[in-house]
C-alpha cells in the first residue's frame, strides 16, 4: 500500500480544487438536521419505488405511494417532536416553500396516476423531483 500512496498523491497533486459551494447554508439544530436528512433518504427510496411502479404499469399503486410518502399527506411528520427536532421552522421561507411545493406536486402526480392515464402520469414524473432539485441546488445543511 505504501507504494500506491505516492502514485495516488501524484494523480491528485495537480488536480484543480473543487468549485466553491455557493448554495445557501441553512443552520439547524442537530436533531432537525438528522430528521431532515432521514426524510430526504426516505423520499429518494419512495421516488425509486414510484418509478418502478410506473414502469410496471402499476399507476394506481404509484399514485398511492406518491401521496402517502411524498404528497400533502406526508407533511408534518415531525409536528409532535420538540422544536429543535422539527426541520421546517429552521428553514428560510423560500426553502420551506419549495418543500410545500414538492408535497403539492406529489399529490397532483398521485391524482393523475389514479386516473390510469399512462401518458399523463409519465409526463408528470419530472414534477415529482422539480422542487427537490431546486431545493438541493439552492440550499445545503452542511
Amino acid at each position: 500500500m505504501k507504494i500506491l500512496l505516492p502514485a495516488w498523491l501524484a494523480l491528485f497533486a495537480g488536480a484543480p480544487q473543487a468549485a466553491e459551494d455557493t448554495r445557501q447554508l441553512v443552520a439547524m439544530p442537530a436533531a432537525a438536521d438528522a430528521n431532515l436528512r432521514s426524510e430526504m433518504r426516505a423520499s429518494l427510496l419512495a421516488l425509486n419505488e414510484i418509478l418502478g411502479l410506473v414502469v410496471a404499469g402499476k399507476l394506481k399503486e404509484a399514485g398511492e405511494m406518491a401521496e402517502k410518502e411524498l404528497g400533502l399527506s406526508a407533511m408534518g411528520k415531525h409536528r409532535q417532536q420538540p422544536f429543535d427536532a422539527r426541520p421546517g421552522p429552521h428553514m428560510p421561507p423560500a426553502m420551506h416553500r419549495l418543500g410545500i411545493d414538492g408535497h403539492q406536486a406529489a399529490s397532483e402526480f398521485a391524482r393523475l396516476a389514479a386516473s390510469g392515464d399512462r401518458e399523463r402520469t409519465i409526463a408528470a414524473l419530472p414534477s415529482l423531483t422539480a422542487a427537490c432539485v431546486a431545493c438541493h441546488y439552492s440550499y445545503r445543511i452542511r
